[in-house]
């Protein structure tokens, strides 16, 4: 009598579900679980139905979350209206969203199409911040995780589209980093021509006026530099990490330094060669694919800059990062460390973390900035100048993305969705 239960528990588990089934369950459980987020969430369910769910303007859903979540409040638009449609195509991405253990699944399922977002993009993204205030009692947990067992894929195949290389960054070595380098930036110069300023700058611009067009900003964002660094006519300048080359021929041009860049981008080699036969400025400006711990001699610059490079380096190697440029710095020389720095201590595994190492900067590696400082310090150098150009990324980002969006078309012809 057992086995026949067991048996039949079985068998009725392993009965499809109508579509009209699988709507009502997955309705029930997305209900369930965003009851009590505090925005208002509109879905699109893979046959058109529309649920509103999570409530904003009610006081008293904080009352019920634990201490221990963070209380937020909710996303606010001018009408009160959703300011994005989160769209699902599928029973299978609310399957795994609830059995699911890769907490980076619901990427993937946006990259695959299986969800998209209608609307405000950004607004969209701030919603991972509300996420941990999902709570569930112990009696809809079960229910949750059962209703979910029974849906079933109603695109089988679609799983199997998207396959993604990934690139796992352990030691920092220099393989490992020219590897990580290679899987960002040798997509194809064209593709990143699509939404960079002409002088194909990668790293946040410098708006000194709030109407500056990108290219305006990163003109200014070189300049600033330079500025920063009191170059000279006849200074010798090393830019490490130095990208498309824009530095180094701006800085050549405009303030007469003898330049030299090194990149671990074969892509970047080659364009930046070609772009300082362009500019004529072969005797003032050169180019070598090269680590930087291979750069050999010291006291070689008066000035040495680094934008958007010593991300990449790696925590425990920060230590040699900043003695080899101290080294190759002349006594009383100038460095200018430009790059993204973070809000806690140390590079912690969080969902945030994942997404940046899996999708894109494999040895992306941040910390905060006293923590950089305190390196810099060890190294031997004193701090002259602190500046935060975060409200310039956020504009520059803003930038990217417009452009991006609008040679869309354009960009597949290089990269996949």
């Amino acid at each position: 009598m057992k086995v026949l239960k067991v048996n039949n528990v079985e068998k009725v588990a392993s009965l499809p579900l109508t579509d009209r089934e699988q709507i009502a369950r997955t309705t029930q459980i997305l209900e369930r679980l965003f009851k009590r987020l505090n925005v208002n969430l509109n879905i699109r369910l893979w046959n058109g139905n529309e649920l509103l769910l999570g409530n904003p303007l009610s006081t008293q859903l904080n009352a019920d979350i634990p201490a221990e979540v963070p209380k937020l409040e909710p996303i606010k638009t001018q009408t009160n209206k959703p300011a994005f449609t989160l769209i699902c195509r599928s029973p299978y991405v609310v399957k795994q969203m609830v059995l699911g253990r890769d907490p980076l699944y619901f990427a993937e399922a946006y990259f695959r199409g299986d969800i998209d977002i209608e609307g405000d993009f950004f607004a969209a993204i701030t919603l991972k911040e509300h996420l941990p205030a999902i709570c569930l009692t112990l009696k809809d947990k079960f229910s949750t995780f059962f209703s979910a067992l029974r849906l079933h894929d109603n695109q089988p195949s679609s799983h199997h589209h998207f396959s993604f290389k990934y690139i796992e960054v352990k030691q920092h070595s220099k393989n490992e980093n020219r590897q990580a380098i290679a899987f960002h930036y040798d997509v194809s110069n064209e593709f990143y021509a699509l939404f960079l300023d002409k002088n194909m700058l990668y790293s946040c611009a410098y708006f000194e006026h709030a109407d500056n067009i990108l290219e305006q900003a990163q003109v200014a964002k070189l300049d600033h530099i330079c500025r920063k660094l009191l170059l000279k006519p006849g200074e010798r300048f090393l830019d490490i990490g130095c990208g498309w080359g824009a530095l180094i021929i701006h800085a050549a041009r405009f303030y007469g330094v003898q330049a030299h860049g090194i990149t671990l981008s074969e892509r970047q080699f080659k364009y930046t060669k070609e772009q300082i036969i362009i500019a004529g400025l072969q005797d003032l400006v050169t180019v070598e694919l090269q680590d930087y711990r291979d750069v050999q001699g010291d006291a070689k610059y008066d000035k040495v800059a680094s934008v958007g490079m010593f991300e990449h380096v790696g925590l425990k190697n920060l230590a040699v990062y900043f003695e080899t440029v101290y080294r190759l710095l002349k006594p009383a020389g100038l460095f200018l460390n430009h790059g993204i720095t973070h809000n806690s201590e140390g590079w912690q595994k969080t969902i945030t973390t994942q997404f940046i190492n899996r999708y894109i900067f494999p040895d992306g590696q941040l910390d905060s900035i006293s923590n950089i400082q305190r390196r810099m310090e060890h190294a031997g150098f004193e701090i002259a100048d602190v500046e935060s150009l975060r409200s310039h990324y956020a504009k520059t980002l803003r930038h990217w993305v417009a452009r991006l969006e609008f040679h869309h078309f354009e960009a597949l012809q290089y990269v996949s969705e």
